[in-house]
């Protein structure tokens, strides 16, 4: 229940620069989307996101490409859930071969991580844990 898995196809529509490369703010904006579910799964409620204190763009991401998306609470506080996020490409478009081709990658390529802080008011808490 504290970690959340997202895999998705990057479109067209995601690039944002000259060759198809998207734009980071896409995959951050997919990292608060993860955090809203763990938050959901874990105290009922979307709470709100306070702030990140890491974020690293580490490898570049294309329209076409596949990626997977991670997010897991790596710690609780009364109202605070510190949060880890990782984003891997998958599968990497190959538009010099075809604008259909497409390699499933033998490994995964870390392409963002990131810490961040969510905050969950104790009055919106619907779920109590021990």
């Amino acid at each position: 229940m504290n970690k959340v898995i997202h895999r998705l196809r990057l479109s067209l529509s995601d690039a944002h620069y000259g060759g198809n490369l998207v734009d980071g703010a896409k995959v951050i904006a997919l990292f608060g989307d993860v955090a809203t579910e763990l938050l959901i799964q874990y105290d009922g409620d979307e709470g709100l996101f306070r702030a990140y204190e890491k974020i690293d763009f580490l490898a570049p991401l294309y329209a076409g490409d596949f990626i997977e998306v991670i997010g897991e609470i790596t710690e609780y506080g009364n109202t605070s859930r510190k949060m880890k996020f990782s984003c891997y490409k998958v599968i990497s478009a190959r538009p010099d071969i075809s604008e259909s081709a497409a390699d499933s990658l033998s490994q995964k390529i870390l392409v963002t991580e990131a810490i961040g802080t969510c905050i969950v008011p104790k009055n919106k808490q619907r779920i109590k844990h021990e």
